[in-house]
């Protein structure tokens, strides 16, 4: 079934289009408009196949649509249908895929068609191939979402704005942010105005780069606002959260799990985006690795693997130096192994982190610890 647009400013011309299409069938009409502008703004919250577009029209030709269309969407598949021939050589520029003169017959509207199906199926082909790779979209440890096909190349984003709106996007993904959320969080003190006008911009750029590099995520209106839809896309975070929820339910520990746990935690969430809204859930997506740092420190443990106990808790303290609990954890572990210069370098990490980034003195367990590491040091000597 192919989908498609009539953009036509006549409704007598709508109406016979529409009904010579579906003589034809195996089409769908999903829109009919008269003005273009609604139509292009249409095509970026709608899944179209083809647009058959008039060129005479008030407010805007059919050409320069065309080549609007174009630019958010660089394989539609588009056919003029108009009563003047001379702009046949404009339409062949901006790669039509038929030019149609009215009054046209259902013959040659059917070769037109057969024409829509063989660009659409060179589409598939193309995107097919492009695509072995599925993209992954990154958010811990930065921002970025890899090519089709080639995950060493990531997007290119044309503002810092278009980023922010992607990944404030894909942060409610499924659900439908309204546009006034949208600006508080992305233009929080701006002109409502000009805000909005920003937004727009971002939108259109946003669509326009993911339609070129065939990544499908679709940004789509919804209530009062806009939703992301991720389809078929690899969301890093959504892997590493439910990797950290087997892990809570397991009671043992498998320790191929933890071994992906800490490879695929390669950063904070939007790490060293200056995103003020991700700030929240940043700290939240932290505490739970460092949670689940905690418990696989105490399996290790209960197993006799100190190693990786140490391992952990290492990791752990790379998060959070500052805690004390956690320190003095490792510091024991180091002693139990007979690891004393280890055990005393633990010691001058947790001070330094906890006077120098608290500027608090230490527990007075923390205190007697040390005390019993030097004693220890002192012996060994």
């Amino acid at each position: 079934m192919i989908r498609v647009m009539l953009i036509d400013d006549e409704e007598d011309a709508l109406d016979l289009l529409e009904i010579l299409l579906e003589h034809i069938g195996d089409i769908k009409v999903v829109g009919r408009y008269m003005n273009p502008l609604q139509a292009i703004e249409a095509l970026g919250n709608s899944t179209v196949d083809a647009v058959f577009l008039d060129n005479q029209m008030p407010g805007m030709k059919g050409t320069e649509a065309a080549r609007k269309i174009r630019s958010m969407l660089p394989r539609m598949p588009i056919v003029f249908t108009t009563a003047y021939a001379e702009y046949a050589v404009e339409a062949f520029e901006i790669q039509s895929t038929d030019y149609l003169l009215k009054p046209f017959t259902i013959d040659r509207l059917q070769h037109t068609v057969t024409r829509i199906q063989q660009s659409l199926s060179e589409s598939v082909i193309q995107a097919r191939q492009s695509t072995s790779i599925i993209p992954t979209v990154y958010c811990l440890g930065g921002f970025h979402i890899g090519l089709p096909g080639d995950e060493n190349k990531v997007l290119t984003w044309k503002t810092k704005k278009e980023k922010e709106l992607c990944a404030f996007l894909i942060h409610y993904a499924g659900k439908s942010v309204n546009t006034a959320s949208i600006i508080e969080a992305l233009w929080p003190g701006y002109d409502l105005n000009k805000a909005k006008t920003y937004l727009y911009t971002c939108l259109s750029y946003l669509r326009k780069s993911l339609a070129e590099h065939q990544i499908p995520i679709h940004i789509r209106k919804a209530d009062q606002g806009f939703v992301a839809v991720l389809d078929g896309l690899t969301v890093d975070l959504n892997e590493f959260e439910q990797l950290l929820s087997s892990i809570w339910a397991e009671a043992e520990m498998d320790e191929k799990a933890y071994d992906k746990m800490n490879q695929m935690y390669t950063g904070e969430y939007l790490e060293a985006c200056d995103f003020s809204w991700a700030n929240a859930r940043q700290l939240e997506i932290k505490a739970t690795y460092v949670r689940a740092l905690r418990k696989c420190c105490g399996y290790f443990q209960s197993q006799g693997n100190r190693t990786l106990a140490v391992d952990s808790m290492q990791k752990l303290l790379s998060l959070a130096p500052d805690s004390e609990l956690d320190g003095r954890e490792l510091i024991r572990l180091h002693l139990e192994m007979g690891n004393r210069n280890e055990a005393y370098r633990a010691c001058m990490h947790l001070e330094q982190a906890v006077r120098f980034q608290l500027g608090a003195g230490l527990e007075e367990e923390t205190l007697r610890l040390f005390q019993q590491t030097k004693d220890m040091m002192e012996q060994a000597r």
